[in-house]
């Protein structure tokens, strides 16, 4: 009779230790691309925005599905106290995750060809929380401090804290990032190094008036001057900023015309409400000291009342 041989026992320890990592392993993180804003102490354009005295970094594409459910795994597996996700998401179809499981065990999963479309159905708070949770390295559950103190609650007045290095884009951000071009030191009017209203009859004319969500990024033709994507269409997207309806956004969506995407359109709703038609980007600092932010946020606010009766608002 053959005897078998046995492995040594170290190397029997190893394989179990492999074994029970792989198990273990945390479903495939969808990372944040950036780009760089640079050109630093930029003035205002007479829409009163742009005036953004640091340099930054601007996600290059919308929040996505596989990122939003990364983090509701992360945060919301044993129940969603906050409301993080929207039933809308499944029942949708313009929504993209999926929520299985009851109260104590929830998972989330994509919809099929959902992954690297814009989340939907987040109101501003989500797109807050979310925040936190990369502001504090995705530490599980930690949506309650970090680049906004919410405490469980939902402020209606929260501000970027001193000292946060991601968050959500202030107005002057995400114009910026949106219309402003350092080669020729100008702002453009439309999100694609243009001046000339964006139609919506071509590929690589801006994701607006096609009716339904696209691919982030799908519009390769049309990048801002920084090279960041979609910030004209696919999505409405979250900011800082504040307006008589509620909380302010920006750059239209896949049910406007070419006009919503002009730098001189801004809209605001309810912060507690998403829909099909809004998202959200993040913003890093990660240089930044806490005085020198606090500074920005407080000028930012000042250049934003001072020129509101200049802008077009809307509820949409």
């Amino acid at each position: 009779m053959q005897t078998r041989k046995r492995l040594p026992r170290f190397v029997l320890r190893i394989g179990a230790v492999l074994a029970i990592s792989i198990m273990a392993s945390p479903a495939i993180s969808a990372p944040i691309e950036w780009v760089t804003v640079g050109s630093p102490n930029v003035t205002k354009d007479d829409t009163g925005y742009g005036a953004v005295g640091y340099e930054f970094q601007m996600a290059k594409y919308e929040t996505t599905n596989a990122q939003y459910v990364e983090f509701l795994n992360a945060v919301a597996s044993k129940e969603d106290v906050h409301g993080l996700y929207s039933s809308k998401m499944t029942s949708s179809a313009h929504g993209g995750i999926a929520r299985q499981g009851a109260l104590g065990s929830y998972s989330y999963s994509l919809k099929a060809g959902m992954d690297n479309k814009p989340v939907n159905f987040v109101s501003f708070y989500d797109a807050l929380r979310f925040a936190n949770w990369l502001n504090n390295g995705k530490g599980a559950g930690d949506t309650e401090t970090g680049a906004y103190t919410l405490g469980g609650t939902n402020p209606v007045g929260v501000v970027r804290n001193a000292g946060a290095n991601i968050f959500l884009p202030s107005e002057d951000e995400w114009y910026k990032a949106a219309y402003y071009d350092a080669a020729t030191a100008t702002f453009f009017d439309y999100p694609a190094g243009t001046s000339a209203e964006m139609t919506c009859a071509t590929a690589n004319s801006g994701g607006c008036g096609v009716g339904a969500l696209q691919d982030v990024g799908s519009y390769a033709g049309s990048p801002s001057p920084f090279g960041s994507f979609d910030q004209g269409g696919n999505v409405w997207e979250w900011t800082e900023g504040t307006t008589s309806l509620g909380r302010a956004f920006r750059g239209g969506s896949a049910l406007n015309s070419g006009s919503f995407l002009s730098g001189a359109f801004r809209a605001g709703a309810n912060p507690s409400l998403g829909n099909a038609w809004r998202g959200f980007r993040m913003v890093e600092v990660p240089e930044l000291g806490t005085g020198t932010l606090m500074m920005i946020g407080l000028f930012g606010l000042a250049v934003s009342r001072k020129t509101g009766s200049a802008r077009i608002e809307s509820s949409e």
